[in-house]
């Protein structure tokens, strides 16, 4: 069956608009069913149709549930023996061995699988796959990536009262765990339910902690022991030091005495390196810096009051809240005050008074981070109200070397790169962490990176300088990965950065020697004035003189211009 329509419409219509018209439907054509079709479909019982019509939205969120992780292992034991050797018993053991390696069998299959595992090792031998041939010259033409850093991870506090995260230590192996003290330092906090308990988390499973620290007072400083990996020291809120072994689970090994130990919170405390491994002292708001052995901590084995007028008395004394020490130095450490003064102390003076050994003022509110310089000694950062600070030890009467610009957030914490010499970081109340490479920008940091929406009040790098963990005070740690450029050394870098301190050190210096040599001056002239000093008497009279003629001269002028 064909059907065809056609349409005619003259030459001169063509082109002109189309007039449409609305008019009643009409049948054009009628096809009937043909019975004898119906042979060729295939019937289809039931036939279901559905049709769903959703909203349409602009914008349309979905938050999924947060999956709970749990890590678990599987322990292998020696197994495999026979049912009557018994494998704890070494005589039955060692004689079993003995019947299959007399076995022919036995030395077949070692002789075979010796073959192949001397061909592996040959090929092996005979050419390294993996090695670079051109390792250097890549380095140098590689060009460098823009300064950046990402989020690789988050650690939450798990409690609902979020508390800050005061203090972060990574793990002296492989940095694979990382210590959180968290600890609310709101003064007189009364929010009920919070938690004293502090936290070592796996990074390979950031939901659950992996060790929680049971304590009576929350933690506000937590380091992992250098030398000895599974023990911990903490600084409490209450004054009190204490220590674990990860090995024996979350409970104290030995805490303090509340009579003998800070009258105040503990905002520092650091291993020492010993023989033993088990010395450490720790500094307090409370003005003291005090020494302790883990193996005996009923009293503290030395003390010190940080009384810069050095008479050594407690009620003079200045507030410690960051404490500082360096291998290199092993007999200084430093001391940031809540009065904005910087301690540098000597533990192997003679007399208390000499142990503080110089003073430096600079910042006009608390120092709430210092550290020395990782690769020169005699450098150190200050972190404190608007700005952070680079000093010389050398310069003893001067002021900071270096410093950044006033920033209007404040500066709360502050570290030094472990693998570059001119970078380090800084973290603000803003939730900003601030990354600076002195070497080549000195007036803004060369990368920015907005972190949190709250305050970050506590910065710790890996060794590697590639990974730096960051704590908020609503208690969230953030794991950032820096890119290459910011932690990897460059060819002459450390003795660039060494020169450019060097000159900055000087230049303070000629500085400071102006500034004396005007003050001498001042003075040597506030005193010849003083001996030529005349009578009171005979100068008021000399004044009164000058003045009355002043006037008259200024009358006879006015008179001669009336005239």
């Amino acid at each position: 069956m064909e059907i065809k329509f056609e349409y005619v419409r003259k030459r001169s219509d063509f082109g002109r608009p189309c007039n449409f018209s609305d008019l009643p439907a009409e049948v054009t054509v009628d096809i009937p069913p043909d019975p004898s079709l119906a042979q060729g479909f295939i019937p289809q019982d039931p036939v279901d149709f559905a049709l769903q019509h959703g909203p349409v939205m602009a914008v349309h969120e979905v938050n999924t549930e947060r999956v709970q992780v749990t890590s678990r292992g599987v322990n292998h034991v020696e197994g495999g023996w026979p049912k009557h050797i018994d494998p704890r018993n070494t005589d039955l053991t060692s004689r079993y061995r003995e019947e299959v390696e007399r076995d022919d069998i036995y030395t077949r299959a070692i002789l075979r699988l010796g073959t192949l595992v001397e061909h592996c090792i040959r090929q092996n031998n005979a050419i390294d796959i993996y090695e670079e041939y051109f390792a250097e010259d890549e380095e140098e033409e590689r060009e460098e990536d823009p300064p950046s850093a990402k989020t690789i991870n988050v650690l939450r506090d798990p409690n609902p009262v979020r508390r800050t995260a005061t203090h972060l230590s990574w793990h002296p192996d492989a940095c694979k765990e990382l210590a959180v003290a968290y600890c609310s330092l709101e003064f007189q906090d009364k929010r009920r339910d919070i938690s004293f308990d502090s936290y070592i988390w796996d990074l390979e499973n950031p939901y659950k902690p992996e060790l929680t620290l049971m304590l009576s007072s929350p933690v506000v400083t937590l380091e992992y022991n250098p030398k000895d990996w599974h023990h911990l020291l903490g600084g409490c809120y209450n004054g009190q030091i204490v220590y674990w072994d990860t090995r024996k689970g979350g409970l104290p090994m030995e805490v303090t005495p509340v009579e003998l130990s800070h009258r105040d919170p503990v905002y520092g405390a650091i291993w020492l390196p010993s023989r033993t491994g088990t010395e450490c002292f720790s500094a307090s708001t409370d003005g003291q810096v005090l020494w302790w052995d883990i193996r005996k901590l009923s009293q503290p084995s030395e003390r010190l009051v940080l009384d810069i007028t050095r008479e050594d008395q407690l009620k003079n004394a200045l507030g410690a809240i960051s404490l500082d020490f360096s291998l290199s130095l092993p007999t200084k450490f430093l001391v940031g005050t809540e009065q904005g003064t910087i301690i540098n102390c000597n533990r192997d003076a003679k007399t208390p008074p000499e142990k503080i050994a110089n003073v430096f003022n600079g910042h006009i509110g608390a120092v709430y981070a210092v550290a020395r310089s990782p690769f020169f000694p005699k450098v150190f950062l200050s972190v404190g109200d608007w700005t952070a600070r680079i000093w010389s030890e050398e310069n003893l009467d001067s002021s900071s070397i270096m410093e950044t610009k006033c920033h209007v957030p404040y500066l709360l914490d502050g570290c030094w790169s472990p693998v570059k010499p001119a970078v380090f970081f800084t973290a603000k109340s803003d939730g900003t962490l601030d990354v600076w490479d002195f070497l080549f920008h000195q007036k803004d940091p060369s990368l920015s990176l907005k972190v949190s929406n709250d305050p970050l009040l506590s910065l710790c790098p890996q060794d590697n300088g590639r990974i730096i963990g960051c704590g908020t005070k609503q208690g969230t740690v953030n794991i950032l990965e820096i890119s290459s450029g910011l932690c990897t050394l460059r060819k002459n870098e450390k003795s660039l950065t060494s020169t450019m301190f060097e000159r900055e050190a000087r230049r303070e210096k000629v500085l400071q020697d102006k500034q004396r040599e005007l003050q001498v001056q001042a003075q040597l002239l506030a005193k010849a004035k003083g001996e030529e000093k005349e009578d009171p008497q005979e100068v008021f009279k000399q004044a009164r003189k000058d003045f009355f003629s002043i006037i008259k001269a200024e009358r006879q002028r006015r008179g001669e211009t009336e005239s």
